[in-house]
């Protein structure tokens, strides 16, 4: 049982546990959730990865947060989104960097409209969150962390469950070994300096509303990321 629990991803576990928890009326409409830290420490996952569950939770709006109080569950809530049964073997863990980036060139620019018409200044306050702190990172696993978060931000920001849905795929996906060892290998402190640099722009443009030069900022983005990774 242990090992199995060992192999299963933090953001899964905190997402099924939370799924059950509000579903089964454990924590009913309007009731107050544990705090990030009483969850992480119950299920032994990163308190990052309780945060990013909440986030996504909040943009389906089966959360709410209030600054200051804590997260209740949503009144009238939504019931949580069903789930597909994905091709017999497929796993977010079994897409290769090459397969990553296509997606993220695929689905990321198109997200700009959605992010322009839809976001909330929440959204762009927890954009700016993610850029400070990526701004302080010092190290890779922590850059690592909140450039993810930035971009599962954006996702979010689009305020649409089924985009939502998708790119957490993609942000899980990042989190297996392949990806984060080859992001290692490839990231010096000036292309770090460079995405920095690129978050900004992107946040920026989107908080323009600017959907045109948002998409564009991210397509360069992202064209970079995927030179600095596989060469191409």
């Amino acid at each position: 049982m242990d090992r199995v629990l060992i192999d299963r991803k933090p953001t899964v576990l905190v997402q099924e546990f939370l799924d059950g928890a509000i579903g089964s009326g454990a924590y009913a409409p309007g009731a107050k959730l544990p705090t990030e830290r009483a969850i992480a420490e119950e299920l032994g996952v990163p308190r990052s990865a309780v945060r990013d569950v909440l986030s996504v939770l909040e943009s389906q709006g089966r959360v709410v947060r209030i600054i200051g109080s804590g997260t209740y569950v949503a009144k009238n809530a939504p019931s949580a989104p069903s789930r597909a049964e994905p091709p017999a073997g497929a796993h977010a863990g079994d897409a290769s960097p090459t397969e990553i980036m296509a997606a993220r060139l695929i689905v990321e620019p198109r997200l700009a409209q959605l992010v322009v018409m839809n976001a909330k200044a929440a959204d762009f306050e927890r954009m700016e969150e993610c850029n400070r702190q990526g701004e302080a990172a010092d190290d890779f696993e922590a850059f690592e962390h909140w450039d993810a978060a930035l971009h599962q931000a954006i996702a979010d920001a689009t305020h649409n469950p089924l985009m939502v849905a998708i790119y957490a795929t993609i942000t899980s996906a990042r989190e297996f070994a392949e990806w984060g060892e080859l992001k290692r290998l490839s990231i010096t402190a000036e292309r770090r300096d460079a995405y920095r640099q690129e978050h900004r722009e992107i946040v920026a443009a989107l908080r323009a509303r600017d959907a045109r030069l948002a998409e564009a900022a991210l397509t360069r983005h992202l064209l970079r990321v995927r030179r600095n990774l596989l060469g191409e």
